[in-house]
């Protein structure tokens, strides 16, 4: 009985993998593990064929797959779910929870005798354990089959390729052919891609005739808006990544009335962040005379308005992560806009699951940054639009990640195919490409000293954060440490703005005065409008305070102002020639149409050069008269100064990726957590690499010690789940240590030295003896000085 149960155990027990580094045959016996205990239910849809029928399967979370079984051995059978269509692996749960289903019915024996025939019947089905590909399989073909198949075999005797022909041929079928439900999908997208081409190309002919009497929108569309908007409609699903100020929003909106006439189109939902909602308002009446619903209130008031829904429908992507169920079954978009959907980036966050939850035939992604530090943010933003393209997640790891024995990520490799992808999906034009349409922009960098006060506060920080960088340099930090230097870079960071962020009785803000006269000389223009950037709010009440002073009224913008009144405060600096300033944070740093303004101003500098665009493009974008005077605040020979470099490294990254400019063999990636390594790097310099990770718990624990005691930890253990350490040290401090450590996990036991010595005499001797015999050293000084720590061993 025993031996039994120890099977069973096995055979339930999910496929340990080490990192990303998944081989096929791995992913394929995860699929194998789910199908035996993700199945609630197998129903034979033809139970007269015996296993080589069609099934319905029943999942565990409530969906109905339909799977075709042709071959009990091979990657042949098929199945309707997105991971089938998109893995490669000619396999899922649902078709091995089907064939796990049959083998425990007829049994092991009578599985395998199966196995050796074939289907009764002859198989036209596409493969899908590679590219897409109709083929033949099952039976010996028939007279009849072969000259009814005859029209529609290529040269090599294999199925041709041909989605129309595979269509006819779905038409009739001989008595004995099965030709597969599945094939429905593919046919369909290969038919769509065609018309989608032969459409845009009558599209963009007939608007190059026309010209600027193209009346898609009330406005003019430049040549190049014409063909974003173009790309947008008849892609169905694409990417427009567009450099920030290009006027992606009115191309989308272009292309929205574009299929309301081709295709028919009546409900469009656009997902923004909140900062924009009103911005899209605003440009939709601007551009169009179709109906708008404004999603906001409880929600009892969002449900009425997605029951009676407008063309345009405005929501923000925190109602879309609580409403995304009620959108798609009240609503029931025909297109779903994503305005910088940057935000989906992080693939395994709620949002991004929820967001891509919507359903609709059309999807406009909107970026200028679809990728900001790392190549998966682009994987999870594709992946919305067409999963085909990169395929599950353990297949873009392996084509464009170089990954180490771990399967950690150390490197890339294949950016140049990545890029000819996202080709296929995205459109992407640079200032630069249409620079004869855009007005110039010009930059200055003031580099302001710290004062005394200032400094040496600064200074207290950043020695906090060297001796943890020591540290990292001899071993891995611990994440109580990771936390607390990620604390001190930021603190950094504020004082080098003020330190009034910290402390509201140190005032003192030389950047303040050197804002000052850059302001005097910019507002002498009488016209001119102004934006401020700081990432810290404490900082803009300080400019607030200034331009009261000054005389000049100031918008206020800022992560915890109400909706609507932010939507007031957008409003009042466009139309009140008084408002000259907007002080805003990095809320206001994407979506906002403020080219009313002729001057930016970033107080302090992101990590990210996205984030550094998003705050300018505000004001230089399409649509701007005036040259762009931008303005950049650095706190000489501090961390502010090392960010200019970081940003300069990750613009090349993004412009290798999404632009194809630069030598994708001199593109590296940081190993490790590489936001915390640039940090670092910011701090000590391009010389020094640090190592950071996370630690075991009982790992964790023995160098928090080591930090504390040092060489007075003599010994440490893990022994039964429990930590051993022994410390030669005062008792009142063992006792002190084992109160501070009496909730940790795992539990710990702290012994003096004389104490472990005599009960190693005692074990030796045989008097005693550890119930639990099997030891892991984790610390260990022998008389020689050597370190065995990591060691398993016999006590």
């Amino acid at each position: 009985m025993a031996k039994r149960k120890t099977k069973a155990r096995k055979v339930l027990e999910k496929p340990q993998v080490i990192g990303w580094h998944t081989s096929d045959a791995d992913e394929t016996q995860i699929r194998q593990w789910r199908g035996r205990t993700e199945i609630a239910a197998v129903e034979a849809l033809e139970p007269r064929f015996g296993p080589y029928g069609a099934f319905r399967v029943h999942s565990g979370t409530g969906g109905l797959y339909d799977v075709e079984i042709r071959d009990l051995e091979s990657r042949t059978n098929s199945c309707g779910c997105i991971d089938h269509r998109v893995n490669g692996l000619g396999t899922c749960k649902h078709i091995e929870g089907v064939l796990f289903a049959l083998k425990k019915k007829m049994g092991a024996r009578a599985f395998v005798a199966a196995a050796a025939k074939s289907s009764p019947r002859a198989e036209v089905f596409l493969r899908r354990d590679g590219e897409p590909a109709p083929a033949l399989g099952g039976a010996a073909l028939s007279a009849d089959m072969r000259a009814f198949l005859k029209p529609f075999l290529a040269r090599h005797g294999l199925l041709a390729s041909d989605p129309e022909a595979v269509a006819r041929l779905l038409e009739g079928a001989p008595v004995g052919l099965r030709i597969s439900r599945h094939f429905g999908p593919w046919i369909e997208c290969e038919q769509r891609r065609a018309q989608r081409e032969q459409a845009r190309t009558k599209f963009l002919a007939a608007a190059e005739a026309r010209g600027a009497d193209f009346d898609v929108v009330k406005v003019p569309l430049l040549p190049y808006q014409r063909q974003g908007a173009a790309h947008l409609a008849f892609s169905e699903r694409a990417l427009l990544a567009d450099e920030m100020g290009l006027g992606k929003t009115i191309q989308a909106i272009a292309a929205c009335e574009i299929l309301a006439r081709e295709k028919g189109i009546e409900r469009v939902l656009v997902v923004s962040p909140t900062s924009v909602k009103t911005e899209w308002e605003e440009q939709i009446a601007r551009f169009t005379d179709r109906d708008i619903r404004f999603v906001a209130g409880l929600y009892p008031e969002r449900l009425k308005l997605y029951q009676s829904p407008a063309f345009f429908t405005l929501v923000n992507y925190e109602q879309v992560v609580r409403d995304a169920d009620d959108i798609n079954r009240l609503l029931k978009p025909d297109v779903v806009i994503l305005d910088e959907a940057q935000r989906i980036k992080n693939w395994h966050t709620k949002t991004a699951r929820r967001v891509k939850s919507l359903a609709s035939a059309y999807a406009f992604v909107l970026t200028g940054t679809p990728l900001e530090n790392r190549i998966d943010e682009t994987y999870s933003i594709v992946q919305y639009l067409d999963p085909e393209l990169f395929g599950p997640l353990f297949r873009f790891n392996r084509d464009f990640y170089a990954l180490d024995a771990r399967g950690r990520p150390e490197g890339y490799k294949n950016l140049d195919e990545m890029h000819r992808r996202l080709s296929g999906v995205m459109l992407r034009r640079r200032k630069r490409d249409v620079e004869d349409e855009l007005p110039g922009r010009t930059e200055q960098t003031f580099f302001v000293p710290m004062v005394e006060d200032q400094a040496q506060r600064y200074g207290d920080y950043e020695y906090l954060a060297r001796r943890l960088a020591a540290v990292a340099q001899r071993r891995p930090l611990t994440k109580e440490e990771f936390d607390r230097l990620q604390q001190y870079l930021a603190c950094m960071r504020m004082i080098c703005d003020t330190p009034a962020i910290l402390d509201p009785d140190c005032r003192v803000c030389p950047k303040l005065e050197e804002l000052e006269g850059v302001l005097f000389e910019l507002l002498e223009e009488p016209a001119r409008k102004v934006v401020i950037f700081s990432e810290w709010v404490k900082m803009l009440e300080l400019v607030r305070e200034l331009a009261g002073e000054m005389g000049v009224d100031c918008a206020w913008h800022t992560g915890d102002v109400p909706q609507l009144r932010r939507r007031a405060e957008i409003t009042r600096f466009r139309e009140d020639p008084q408002c000259r300033l907007f002080l805003s944070s990095d809320a206001g740093a994407t979506g906002l149409n403020l080219q009313m303004a002729s001057a930016v101003i970033n107080l302090d500098l992101p990590w990210n050069p996205a984030k550094l665009e998003q705050r300018v493009a505000r004001a230089w974008r399409k649509g701007q008269k005036k040259v762009v005077t931008v303005v950049n605040f650095v706190t000489e020979n501090s961390i502010e100064h090392s960010i200019l470099h970081l940003l300069t490294q990750k613009q090349t990254l993004a412009d290798g990726v999404l632009d194809g400019t630069e030598d994708f063999s001199k593109i590296t990636m940081p190993s490790g957590r590489a936001a915390l390594i640039e940090r670092m790097q910011a701090v000590l310099g391009d010389g020094e690499q640090i190592r950071i990770r996370s630690l075991p718990p009982e790992e964790a624990l023995v160098e928090e010690i080591k930090a504390r005691h040092g060489a007075q930890l003599v010994h440490a253990e893990l022994r039964a789940q429990r930590l051993i350490l022994v410390l030669d040290t005062e008792p009142s401090l063992i006792d002190a240590e084992l109160a501070r450590l009496a909730t940790s996990t795992p539990q710990v036991e702290i012994l003096d030295r004389a104490a472990w010595q005599m009960l190693q005499r005692l074990t030796a001797t045989g008097l005693i003896g550890f119930t639990e015999t099997r030891t892991r050293i984790l610390q260990q000084s022998d008389a020689n000085g050597t370190d065995t720590s990591g060691q398993d061993m016999a006590a």
